[in-house]
């Protein structure tokens, strides 16, 4: 780790006016969640035209919520890591304000973050796509779906076929989280950027945009990315817990010696 850029990057932060957090898969990944693509992803295992595609979903809901099952189980045993952690500490101390995540996890609120515009969706919630009737997963106790006996998949009380309130391939961002995120952007004086390709439209536009009107951009992520030479102002090479750890400790120095 370059501490030289550490320090950079804190000095940056410290200043900021208003500094946002873009994250992506990287940053879940300490917690036991595999990246989608590359590797050990669920890509790796279930092709996206035939799993994750709403084309897909409405075709052979059946087939889909067996891969839906298994990304269940493995959302539901993670557990926010370091990185979360340390990104909501420094939304309490004002050292951040608002994180936009590609992730669909709920990683960022469990750890304590406040102001999460998430992008894609949430994979703990639930909606009817006749009646848009939205259902908490851990509500659904008391307020069960319907479960079709014959083809086993969750189905609303109005008979409509549920799925992950998530953004599948072929569908668009909700207006609400796009618009906040573009309002974000827009404000950003300092994007922080962790755990993220930039491969990924739309979302990677927007470290683009933040560029243009005159924001720094601070990257952390294992290997350089497209991004890299693209847009970023300060790379941090390096696993996204790690790096912000030292990072938000160099700040509490900073403001140790500014006291």
């Amino acid at each position: 780790m370059d501490k030289h850029k550490i320090k950079e990057a804190a000095r940056i932060l410290s200043f900021a006016h208003f500094p946002i957090a873009l994250t992506g898969a990287g940053i879940s990944e300490e917690s036991g969640i595999p990246a989608f693509r590359g590797e050990g992803g669920l890509w790796a295992k279930y092709n996206p035209a035939e799993y994750a595609h709403i084309n897909a979903f409405l075709e052979n809901p059946k087939k889909v919520w067996q891969m839906l099952k298994e990304l269940d189980g493995i959302l539901r045993a993670a557990k926010p890591n370091p990185a979360h952690k340390v990104l909501a500490l420094m939304e309490a101390e004002g050292l951040l304000k608002g994180i936009v995540t590609q992730n669909v996890d709920n990683l960022h609120q469990a750890a304590g973050s406040k102001r999460v515009v998430e992008f894609h969706g949430n994979a703990f919630c639930l909606r009817c796509l006749s009646c848009g009737r939205a259902y908490k997963k851990e509500d659904m106790s008391s307020e069960q779906p319907l479960i079709d006996l014959i083809q086993d998949v969750p189905r609303c009380h109005c008979g409509g076929l549920l799925k992950p309130d998530v953004v599948f391939f072929g569908e668009n961002i909700p207006t609400r989280a796009l618009l906040e995120a573009q309002v974000l952007t827009a404000a950003c004086d300092v994007m922080l950027i962790i755990g993220t390709s930039g491969e990924v439209a739309p979302a990677n536009y927007l470290p683009y945009d933040a560029k243009q009107h005159g924001a720094k951009i601070i990257e952390i992520n294992l290997e350089a990315t497209i991004l890299t030479e693209a847009v970023t102002d300060i790379f941090l090479q390096g696993k996204a817990s790690k790096v912000l750890i030292a990072l938000e400790e160099e700040i509490r120095g900073m403001r140790g010696k500014k006291s």
